[in-house]
């Protein structure tokens, strides 16, 4: 069966802060972001559901997006549908992960409407994580290492 749509999820940690908390700059630059890798948007709408807790939903000519915002988090949750078979959700996940910044990322990629072969089916994922936040991770292994051997 052929690809009927691309779907993208992404679950961006630790975001930079400031930015989590502008919403109308997060609304200017979902615009310029969208007008430059060539979508057109149909609407776009913000509500707050609660203090740490915002929706941005666009309705696009070619599918639509979402990002659930949580300021006290850091976190964002992206969600990105693409109406046609060749789509590149990626190139709009880039443009969400260039604007927050986030220390890590896992992204799921899943092609839509083809129920072929079951390895087709299976959701690709991939985990990002910014240097900064590797250099703390390896830096911390390193200190549990050696307090490890200095009680044995």
């Amino acid at each position: 069966m052929k690809i009927l749509a691309r779907h993208l999820t992404a679950d961006l940690f630790n975001c930079k802060n400031n930015k989590l908390t502008d919403i109308e700059l997060i609304q200017e630059n979902m615009k310029a972001a969208l007008e430059r890798i060539g979508h057109q948007l149909v609407k776009l709408d913000v509500q707050q559901l609660a203090d740490d807790h915002y929706v941005l939903i666009a309705l696009l000519t070619d599918g639509h997006l979402s990002l659930h915002i949580y300021t006290d988090l850091k976190y964002v949750a992206l969600d990105v549908f693409l109406c046609h078979e060749d789509a590149e959700p990626d190139m709009v996940a880039q443009e969400i992960r260039n604007f927050f910044k986030p220390d890590k990322t896992k992204t799921t990629v899943l092609k839509r409407g083809n129920f072929g072969v079951a390895k087709e089916i299976k959701p690709k994922v991939t985990t990002k994580v910014a240097p900064l936040r590797k250099i703390h991770n390896t830096g911390a292994k390193v200190i549990r290492a050696l307090a490890r051997r200095n009680h044995q």
